[in-house]
């Protein structure tokens, strides 16, 4: 309705009717009908490019505007969301009109937005006069995918949402919409696969998501989440680098933001307001910064090109600045060579060039008051270029003893090698490709404390490429360590041999310089030749031979996190400093007191990240990422952190195979001419299909599973033959054709190029030519090769490349005709495997462990047809769709099959999972999770006529498709290390239709006393209760028996931590007979008065062990 005069109604075909209402007649009776349609519009091909220009349709002029409208709303009479149907790329003749949404004001010119299935949008504007009513119809606004629903809110922003995939937020600018942001959709989860990742005792979830055309899979971990503070306009292009510097070395914030561009460098000041003051700093505008920092207090250095600048602002950008008109600035020339790469430090600066290669080691002196000069105080020429230069940053004083530090602590400094000093250590990377820890003392020159060769194969024994460093930093956690990212997205660690292991012969007695650094045979250039050298430094010792070497670092870990080259950004200014990794995506490093640990945080891809710490926000961190600054926070709370990789089809299923580390994906619905349905092998770091195994034309996958044959695994698949249903009206299967297939993951060698090109997102060029970036992880670091941590969505390449000179393919060892769709498959004691067809089931294996020779050994039948199949140990669990689940056990010797226990109730099962022996979780297709069990039992009286005992059971209200087990502990502090038994896989992960992820875990008896009591209150605390009224226990216990043990509520109770300390004593405080608490049927009692901070204690156990 349009005010009170006017009603526009949008029928089921497709027609927009536009009613008016004379006043002299019935308000219920309309006096005059107009209709149009969209028939003009003409065909598209889709596009899935959500950011492309808007289109344009036909001129259609105002006398022709109704003629035109006339066929506006011709529709075809078909579902627009049916996805098995062959739609094709292209559109019919017939536009359908399948959401709008009113323009929110109240304007004199009522406006509508609306979206055809072709995903085009378009606007119509309603004129009053004295004609009556006239619409106006825009030109195509924008196209995209069509939207399910539309919402247009104030401010001129529309959320466009897409059913069974992701959604948008479009802005009205400039007579169009534009795309700003996507809506994440991770709905429908078809299937998931819970992978701990690195032994690092967090799970991460690969998720098949959505349906053809926007099927999708998603990596979903736990995430750090972000306050996202303030987000500039996108006129930031081609940043190169960005660095926050303090004025003095003490200050506690910084002053100073640095932004390079390809031919611009701006300086900003920190605070309410950030103002450029470059003029004011004075550094110089017009070049590219390849590294800046604060060399001593006032003192501001700016790395380029063609120079060193010094710079000492004034007081118009900052306080503490010299009291004069301009800037002091003085530049050191590295005569006729360009500087490659640059790194300042407390009373040194370190250039390097390429080039020939050289490295200079620069010092600054007081001339006159304001008036200072850089110097040359050590240089050497190199055999290998270096890569990427680190010094670390925190302020050291020269006491009495020459080797002590003020700013470490006096615990740590044990942690440190014998003989190092850390205050005039720094490390570099080079092309070798090597790490090297150097040493400048002014009385001794440059010296190589320790060096690491970098070389990394393949598990068919092949040298990866793209291994040079692109960042290293000295990290200090429990002992010193070297932290390496390389140009090929992975993360190196590298350790101090112990001194203690090491033999006398073996200790180090440091040189000058390594084989590895200097060319011993070339000559200096005499242009090069210092002129301002301390007295005591001399060219001489810089080649001096000795039988003596430096230490060998030991490489402890590896990790693959991303496709991109890998940056690290301290937080802070010690070696202690919790680090961002930045490659695909943003991670941080942190420093934990047993180790390295790695979290993902929630945040966007960005191509830069720097620190900013201020007044206002003493913990802020500046991303740049779609050419705008991102000012966040990382705040004490978690968040699911989502990648999406568009794989086409639908994604029905998901395995990893932690041999290849590849996912192996199996897909119907393909918009292909050969084939409906493939299995693929999918790279989870940049999303690609490295390989496909296509069915026959008219062939379904419907199952998969990963099965052992002797040492190995093969891939046995289970298809459908027939097209319809599966299933009768009844539950009884239908009279179908399947096929059993099994497949062999084998690893081949490239004979072209000897390598795999992978490609990353847009702006990773600008990362490389920057001096400081970020990196990415999770938990304790193992002896790895490779890492699933992270990887983008887009394919731009800029030729990055993964694992070298190896691929995977699927070869077909063995098939055959099975009487009924193979539903479900899955490996039995290791040497079996079940699969179903129809309503039954057999038990398989492989003799003589050859995969190309399959044999059944023993089948059995249920009544309705065979939804699930799982195992554990010796247990199997049958579930169908109407009789739910049934306990079975396979006798070896006679090779029969025993029913043992069934299911209490009907239900129609979804998934089902064995915890153990006895116990199943089940959820079926109402929407209810339950745990059946068969403890109270004795097998040896066990009959088909026993029944499973219902131990609990939640509704949910959405059906769990996919049902998996976790690891969860919270019985111990998150930064203990867990023993195994505390951390055994006895969580519940359940996936589900609507893209719900709900976890269960298991609590002590006396811990889910004393928080039913709780939620028992708070179910019915005017705070806490359900918003609309219901009855909270009538929801939960919809589906289910009376009287059955219910499943707390995490998300009821996890309110209890948001009240403040009056409310929760209020709480826990109110009688159980009282009637502001429960119904007089459950009157827990909470055990004794119990204090508000036990109840706290264990949520927040709870809580923060789940994030």
């Amino acid at each position: 309705m349009i005010g009170k005069d006017l009603l526009v109604v949008i029928s089921d075909s497709g027609k927009l009717s536009f009613l008016t209402f004379c006043n002299e007649i019935d308000a219920q009776n309309p006096c005059c009908v107009y209709r149009t349609s969209l028939n003009f519009l003409p065909n598209s091909v889709y596009e899935p490019n959500l950011a492309e220009e808007s289109c344009r349709v036909h001129d259609v002029d105002d006398e022709g505007l109704f003629n035109v409208a006339a066929s506006l709303l011709e529709l075809k009479d078909c579902d627009p969301m049916c996805i098995d149907g062959d739609n094709g790329n292209v559109s019919s003749a017939n536009k359908h009109v399948c959401s709008w949404s009113w323009e929110p004001e109240n304007h004199k010119i009522p406006r509508l937005i609306f979206c055809v299935d072709t995903g085009e949008f378009f606007m119509i504007e309603f004129f009053f006069d004295s004609d009556g009513p006239r619409v106006n119809l825009s030109e195509c606004l924008y196209k995209g995918l069509a939207c399910k629903a539309l919402l247009w809110v104030q401010g001129g922003y529309l959320a466009a949402l897409v059913e069974m995939g992701d959604g948008m937020v479009l802005a009205l600018e400039n007579g169009g919409l534009q795309y700003t942001s996507p809506i994440q959709n991770i709905a429908p989860i078809l299937d998931m696969s819970v992978v701990e990742c690195h032994e690092e005792k967090r799970d991460q979830m690969f998720a098949s998501c959505g349906v053809a055309p926007e099927g999708s899979l998603r990596i979903i971990r736990s995430g750090i989440s972000v306050e996202k503070l303030l987000k500039t306009a996108p006129i930031y292009q081609g940043i190169t680098g960005t660095w926050t510097v303090r004025m003095n070395v003490t200050d506690s914030y910084h002053s100073f933001l640095v932004l390079s561009f390809v031919e611009e460098t701006r300086v900003l000041s920190v605070g309410l307001s950030f103002t450029d003051v470059t003029d004011s700093v004075g550094f110089q505008p017009n070049v590219c910064t390849l590294a800046c920092g604060l060399v001593s207090d006032g003192l501001l250095v700016q790395i380029h090109q063609n120079a060193v600048r010094l710079c000492l602002p004034t007081k118009v950008a900052h306080s503490e600045g010299v009291p004069l008109s301009s800037p002091v600035c003085t530049s050191w020339f590295p005569d006729n060579l360009s500087i490659s790469l640059g790194a300042v430090g407390h009373n040194m600066i370190v250039v390097s060039t390429s080039n020939p290669c050289f490295l200079c080691i620069l010092g600054i002196r007081l001339l006159s008051a304001y008036h200072y000069e850089i110097y040359e105080m050590q240089h050497l020429r190199l055999q290998n270029e270096l890569s990427c230069i680190s010094i670390p940053q925190k302020h050291f004083e020269k006491k009495q003893s020459s080797s002590s530090v003020n700013w470490v602590n006096k615990s740590r400094v044990d942690a440190f090698p014998v003989g190092v000093d850390i205050s005039r250590t720094f490390a570099v990377g080079t092309h070798r490709p090597s790490l090297e820890i150097l040493s400048f003392l002014p009385d001794q020159g440059l010296r190589v404390l320790a060096s690491g060769m970098i070389s990394l194969s393949n598990t068919m024994g092949t040298a990866i490429s793209g291994c040079i460093p692109q960042d290293v930093r000295l990290v200090l956690v429990d002992r010193l360590y070297i932290v390496s990212g390389l140009r090929n997205g992975m993360l190196l660690r590298f350790k101090w041999p112990d001194a203690s292991k090491m033999s006398l012969s073996e200790l180090p007695i440091y040189q000058p310089i390594s084989d590895s650094l200097v060319n011993t045979d070339a000559a200096l250039p005499s242009k090069i030749v210092p002129t301002s050298f301390s007295p005591q430094l001399g060219e001489a010792n810089l080649f001096e031979k000795t039988n003596d070497y430096p230490v060998n670092l030991q490489l402890i870990a590896i990790r693959r996190i991303g496709i991109t080259p890998v940056f690290l950004v301290p937080l802070s200014d010690s070696l202690d400093a919790d680090l961002i990794a930045l490659s695909d995506r943003p991670w941080l490093l942190h420093t934990a007191r047993h180790g390295l640990s790695y979290t993902s945080i929630s945040f966007q891809p960005s191509t830069h990240v720097t620190p900013v710490c201020s007044v206002e926000c003493p913990k802020g961190i500046l991303f740049v990422a779609e050419n705008s600054l991102h000012l966040v926070e990382m705040v004490h709370s978690k968040r699911l952190n989502v990648q999406k990789f568009h794989i086409g089809g639908t994604p029905r299923k998901v395995l990893y195979h932690s041999e290849s580390r590849l996912l192996l994906v199996m897909r119907t619905e393909l918009s292909n001419d050969t084939c409906s349905s493939d299995i693929c092998c999918v790279d989870p770091l940049s999303g690609a299909v490295l390989s496909s195994f296509k069915l026959e034309l008219g062939e379904t996958a419907k199952s998969m599973e990963l099965v052992r044959v002797g040492s190995e695994q093969v891939l046995v698949v289970g298809t459908s033959l027939s097209s319809g249903p599966a299933i009768m009206p009844s539950g009884e299967a239908e009279s179908t054709k399947g096929r059993l297939i099994v497949l062999c993951l084998e690893h081949v060698q490239n004979s072209d190029t000897g390598s795999i090109t992978f490609c990353s997102k847009a702006g990773s060029a600008s990362q490389r030519t920057s001096p400081f970036r970020e990196i990415v992880g999770y938990a304790t670091e193992q002896l790895s090769s490779s890492s699933l941590c992270s990887s983008p969505d887009d394919t731009s390449c800029d030729g990055v490349k993964l694992e070298e000179t190896e691929a995977w393919q699927l070869r077909l060892a063995y098939s055959t005709t099975w009487p009924g769709m193979v539903l479900a498959i899955c490996s039995y004691l290791n040497r079996y495997f079940l699969a179903s067809a129809g309503n039954s089931f057999y038990v398989c294996g492989f003799p003589s462990d050859n995969p190309q020779r399959m044999k059944r050994f023993t089948g059995g039948r249920t009544r309705f047809m065979i939804t699930t199949l799982t195992s554990y140990f010796t247990r199997i669990s049958v579930g169908d769709c109407r009789d739910g689940v049934l306990f079975f056990s396979y006798h070896e010797d006679s090779k029969k099959l025993e029913q043992l226990y069934c299911d209490p109730s009907q239900r129609l099962v979804a998934d089902c999972i064995l915890m153990d022996v006895d116990t199943a979780v089940v959820s079926d297709r109402k929407g209810s999770i339950a745990v059946l069990s068969c403890s109270d039992h004795l097998e040896n009286n066990a009959s088909p006529e026993c029944n499973l005992t219902l131990c609990a059971a939640y509704y949910m209200g959405e059906i769990a498709m996919s049902i998996r087990k976790g690891s969860y502990s919270y019985k111990l502090p998150a930064d203990d290390v867990l023993n195994g038994s505390d951390l055994a896989h006895n969580t519940i992960i359940a996936s589900t239709l609507l893209g719900s992820i709900i976890i269960f875990i298991p609590i002590s008896r006396e811990e889910h006393e004393l928080l039913e009591a709780v939620q028992a209150r708070l179910v019915v605390h005017p705070l806490t209760a359900p918003v609309l009224g219901n009855d909270h226990n009538d929801f939960r216990s919809r589906e289910n028996p009376v009287g059955v043990p219910k499943i707390l509520d995490g998300d009821m109770l996890t309110q209890f931590l948001e009240l403040t300390s009056i409310q929760q004593e209020a709480i826990l405080s109110l009688p159980p007979g009282s009637s502001e608490t429960v119904k007089s049927s459950l009157k827990p009692h909470l055990p004794s008065p119990v204090p508000v901070t036990r109840v706290v204690q264990l949520l927040e156990r709870i809580h923060y062990a789940l994030n």
